[in-house]
């Protein structure tokens, strides 16, 4: 259990540092880089603590997700951007849909009466979310914003699965080179993009993203322990409860960031569904 609120809490620091980072107006590409640097260094220090299992799989797995972690972080920061740090990391967190359909059809993890009904919650808590940012006369949704928040809850969803697959088909041994080929490989792209655009050095900003390496590379890697000790239909949609409820109260109290009615609803509606997706 100690995994799953660790999971939690990591998860939920990425989500304020992301938050904080557009109050400063940082640059994301240069917070991006900033935490990726730190969290290959992490990365790095458990291969070197570990027993250097390595495999060509592995390693192909791990650059795939590279692509798939830096895609998903840039489109939560404009996820952030466009309906706010709870909202945003509502939709975030309804990517459990993704991982725990997956588990059901590729892991034979047979979902529960209140499974099916977790879903249909949930399904009824993307339509009072898209209300309450249409509902909200400060925040006005365009169409890319709309697209971010799809790929977000996309990406997020694929990218948590994917470690339900490297849990399940590789030994735990291999997990450190499994972290430092995703974070390597991130940093890798992130860098090459400041390079190739000639962006200016934003020290402030750099430092942020130094700072949520820490918890991104731990959220990563407690979560793949938790999958080691629980079914992923149980795993997924407790972390994504914890994650919400975490989100919205310490942006409320930090930020002072409100929701309207109808984001209240589609916050409720949201945990109700993981909850249930939970049981």
């Amino acid at each position: 259990m100690a995994a799953l609120f660790l999971t939690i809490f990591c998860s939920t620091a990425i989500a304020l540092i992301l938050k904080y980072n557009e109050i400063k107006s940082g640059n994301i590409i240069i917070l991006l880089v900033g935490n990726y640097f730190v969290a290959t260094l992490i990365g790095f220090y458990f291969f070197q603590k570990s027993s250097g299992d390595i495999s060509l799989f592995t390693a192909l797995f791990g650059l795939m997700l590279s692509f798939m972690f830096v895609f998903s972080f840039f489109a939560f920061a404009k996820g952030v951007r466009a309906a706010g740090t709870a909202l945003a990391s509502l939709s975030a967190r309804l990517s459990v849909l993704i991982p725990v359909i997956l588990s059901m059809i590729v892991f034979d993890e047979l979902p529960t009466v209140w499974q099916v009904a977790g879903l249909f919650f949930a399904v009824w808590t993307i339509v009072a979310f898209s209300v309450s940012s249409k509902k909200n006369p400060h925040r006005r949704l365009s169409r890319n914003d709309y697209f971010f928040l799809a790929a977000l809850l996309i990406g997020i969803g694929l990218n948590d699965f994917c470690m339900k697959i490297f849990q399940q088909v590789q030994p735990m041994s291999e997990k450190p080179f499994f972290l430092l080929m995703i974070f390597g490989f991130s940093f890798f792209l992130t860098a090459s993009y400041v390079i190739f655009k000639r962006m200016p050095f934003e020290r402030g900003t750099a430092l942020r993203g130094a700072i949520l390496g820490i918890p991104n590379i731990f959220s990563a890697y407690f979560l793949i322990d938790a999958l080691a000790q629980l079914p992923g239909i149980i795993v997924f949609p407790s972390v994504n409860v914890g994650i919400i409820l975490g989100t919205a109260i310490l942006a409320w109290l930090i930020f002072q960031e409100k929701l309207n009615r109808w984001g209240m609803f589609a916050l409720f509606l949201g945990m109700v569904a993981v909850v249930l997706l939970g049981i």
